[in-house]
């Protein structure tokens, strides 16, 4: 087992805390700002980190992908 496939299941495994969301979509929110004031490859780093963020955010274990699977 690589060690990302490790830090994936230990996230699948582990419990959510109430705001975990909330606290990713911030923070992601935070890097967009942040990086329209840099330029060139640290911009496209930084877009690149904070779109990751969004997405997990929206898309995680007990985000809005939850609400769309059949119960």
């Amino acid at each position: 087992m690589t060690p990302l496939d490790q830090i994936l299941e230990f996230d699948r495994r582990r419990p959510s805390f109430p705001g975990e969301h909330f606290i990713v979509a911030a923070i992601g929110a935070s890097l967009l700002r942040s990086a329209a004031r840099r330029r060139g490859l640290p911009a496209l780093l930084t877009l690149l980190l904070a779109g990751a963020l969004l997405v997990r955010a929206a898309s995680g274990r007990d985000g809005l992908a939850r609400l769309s699977r059949p119960t």
